[in-house]
């Protein structure tokens, strides 16, 4: 399941991804938050909290590709900062060796600094 977090900074949007991700996580929540974000102007500043992963089906990871090339091709200007917060070791690592590829600023966090990581996220760090 893919959530909205409702308690971010003003200009940013961020989610919360636990338990079971299908595809319908990324048409019914992310993708239409994410336009929404990018129509706003300004710039996408996200926040990714990434908790107790069991399982990602086929068609999420399919639709998590897309939703990729699409903000990496189409709206690579708008990334401005990205925050990976998670305890899961491999994800925090994959985050950091991938950084490189996403434009804008990354930054992992673990649970504990979450308040830190929106923060971050909102640039007042």
């Amino acid at each position: 399941m893919i959530e909205r977090l409702h308690d971010m900074p003003a200009g940013t949007v961020g989610f919360r991804a636990a338990g079971e991700i299908e595809s319908e996580d990324y048409e019914e929540v992310l993708v239409p938050e994410l336009r929404r974000a990018l129509e706003a102007g300004g710039g996408l500043r996200t926040l990714y909290v990434i908790e107790d992963l069991e399982e990602i089906e086929p068609g999420a990871l399919w639709a998590d590709s897309k939703l990729s090339f699409d903000l990496g091709v189409r709206h690579h200007d708008a990334l401005v900062r990205s925050a990976i917060v998670t305890d899961i070791g491999w994800m925090a690592h994959a985050s950091k060796m991938f950084a490189w590829m996403i434009p804008g600023g990354i930054r992992v966090f673990p649970l504990a600094e979450l308040e830190q990581a929106k923060a971050w996220v909102a640039g007042s760090e």
